[in-house]
């Protein structure tokens, strides 16, 4: 077997020669001789040795597929596992104030606001206050007030918190006719006297926020006096009798009382400016800017906006103007902004019911050289001419955004002369605050 093997061995390589590699040629063939078939042999399994090379090969091969996990698949792992946990411990906790901030503007779908809201300063305090405020501080501020002068403190408050005009009026006139009688006649004694039963006295007077509090300031003092003829007494203001000889005082009181005016918190414009930027249109206002509550606004822009298309269809052009300043009463207040030649923008607040002519004296206070005639150019390039116009009669509302244009002939004449003009026309002190609009 072992011989057949070799020879076998020797057949092979010879024919397996490579090329220019010369064939020897065996010393002797042996002839072949019939034999009878011989079942194949089976090829045996590899070897101990053999096994162990392949398995050591493939766990080689196994931890280099594996070595690549953790920059992956088990980071990734890593990192839902984390945020799971971290999940779970807010919803334990609660979401902390600024996260409920940004959950409530993503909810609502609304960017930052412009400006945080409409701002007033108090003209007795010089405090400024946000516009939910302002009554409450005006309110603290006159009663405080009562401590320095208090016929001026009761003036302020029959002024100021009644708001129908026109029963204001009725009530001060008829106060001032009392204390005329008083002045004119003042030894009568039944001028001196005021009956709170009275129906004149209960119809305009008694019902006045604040009027309480001005006659007892001015030396009236409440009493309860027998009324002849009847036998329950009746409630009186009555005056006291030092104040007969202070009778110029009372004078002057029911003069301020006639010739005073309601105590207007004043409208903080925000003045800021803001360096050249694309979003100079973008407004994105608070509710404080309208009239109407949120909800009411989102109602009817809905509506609004389902029937817009027929409604442009069936509306003649004076119907389509009547509903746009219907549209514009909504709105209080305006945000405006003025960009100027050199880029940089001026924003300021208003009423939607202040005329044109305000803003340009508005923009004039912020320039270096307020000498300078500019105008001032709406959306579309439209001019503002008659600055008698309300923001609303122009359109301005609840925001706009407006140009201003030197005047072509002045700007010429310096040119010619050749003089140098700053790089910005707004005032130092403006530029030293300047902001960038996000």
């Amino acid at each position: 077997m072992r011989k057949l093997l070799q020879e076998f061995k020797t057949d092979l390589k010879f024919k397996t020669a490579g090329p220019g590699q010369k064939l020897s040629e065996p010393s002797r063939v042996p002839k072949e001789k019939p034999r009878a078939a011989v079942a194949p042999t089976r090829r045996q399994g590899p070897t101990d040795e053999a096994q162990m090379a392949a398995a050591a090969a493939l766990a080689r091969m196994e931890l280099k597929g594996k070595a690549k996990l953790p920059s992956s698949q088990e980071a990734i792992k890593n990192q839902v596992r984390k945020e799971l946990m971290a999940e779970a411990a807010v919803s334990r906790e609660g979401p902390s104030t600024e996260e409920k901030d940004l959950t409530s503007l993503d909810t609502e779908g609304a960017a930052a606001p412009s400006v945080s809201g409409v701002y007033f300063i108090c003209p007795l305090t010089g405090a400024v206050v946000r516009k939910a405020e302002k009554e409450k501080h005006l309110r603290e501020a006159i009663q405080s007030y009562f401590s320095v002068d208090p016929v001026a403190a009761s003036i302020m408050e029959i002024h100021t918190f009644n708001k129908d005009r026109e029963k204001v009026r009725v009530g001060v006139e008829t106060m001032a006719k009392y204390l005329d009688n008083i002045y004119l006649h003042p030894e009568e004694e039944k001028y001196r006297k005021i009956k709170l039963q009275n129906k004149v006295f209960q119809e305009r007077i008694s019902c006045l926020e604040g009027i309480h509090k001005f006659l007892q300031a001015i030396g009236f003092e409440p009493k309860t006096l027998p009324v002849p003829g009847q036998e329950t007494p009746e409630e009186y203001y009555v005056l006291k009798e030092e104040m007969l000889s202070r009778l110029e005082d009372l004078k002057k009181s029911k003069e301020q009382l006639l010739s005073s005016e309601p105590v207007r918190a004043q409208l903080d414009r925000q003045l800021c400016v803001f360096k050249p930027s694309p979003e100079a249109a973008r407004f994105e206002l608070p509710n404080d800017f309208y009239n109407l509550t949120a909800e009411e606004i989102r109602r009817e822009q809905q509506l609004r906006t389902e029937a817009v298309e027929k409604a442009s269809m069936l509306r003649t052009r004076a119907m389509r103007e009547r509903d746009e300043q219907r549209e514009m009463r909504k709105y209080s207040y305006t945000l405006l902004r003025v960009r100027l030649p050199s880029g940089y923008i001026l924003q300021g607040t208003f009423y939607a019911r202040e005329s044109v002519s305000v803003l340009y004296s508005f923009v004039r206070e912020a320039l270096r050289d307020d000498w300078l005639p500019f105008e001032l150019l709406g959306p579309g390039g439209v001019k503002l001419t008659d600055e008698n116009l309300a923001f609303n009669e122009c359109g301005l509302v609840p925001s706009a955004l407006l140009t201003l244009v030197w005047d072509a002939a002045v700007m010429a004449d310096i040119e010619a002369v050749g003089e140098e003009q700053p790089a910005s026309s707004l005032k130092p002190e403006l530029l030293s605050r300047v902001q960038i609009l996000s």
